[in-house]
């Protein structure tokens, strides 16, 4: 399913995510954060498929969920307080941005961005995928 909006049409929202000044307890924590990654995949309307998480020694977390929209993927650097997010989901069905707002309520991060980009912009004369980079939708800092 597309998504149309400004006049364009395009298959999924990718958001970038920056968390900082975050709890290191809760970014050192590998259940916590594979639990906030599918609970923030289900508040944002998506359907999981599966999971995958690794924590590494001394510290820090990656995973993955997997939605049948595409996917939700961190990485955490405890140490720093910082976590990297990537939310992409395709069609109208899912807001990446209330997965955003959503972890960083449960990171505790005191400052965050995100850019938004359009993936996969579709030719409205051909009705095809154009063959150009992805584009910059929005950014946002809170």
């Amino acid at each position: 399913m597309e998504i149309k909006q400004d006049g364009d049409t395009y298959l999924g929202r990718h958001v970038l995510a920056e968390f900082f000044e975050c709890d290191p307890n809760v970014l050192n924590n590998k259940d916590k954060i594979e639990n906030y990654m599918v609970d923030a995949a289900i508040e944002c309307g998506a359907t999981v498929v599966q999971k995958c998480f690794h924590m590494f020694n001394p510290f820090g977390v990656s995973g993955v969920v997997i939605i049948a929209e595409s996917h939700l993927a961190v990485h955490t650097w405890p140490e720093l307080g910082y976590a990297a997010v990537d939310l992409f989901t395709c069609g109208q069905k899912c807001d990446p941005k209330v997965a955003y707002e959503f972890l960083k309520k449960k990171f505790n991060s005191k400052k965050a961005f995100y850019t938004q980009l359009k993936r996969g912009i579709m030719d409205e004369t051909t009705k095809q995928v154009s063959e150009k980079a992805f584009e910059l939708s929005e950014q946002y800092e809170s």
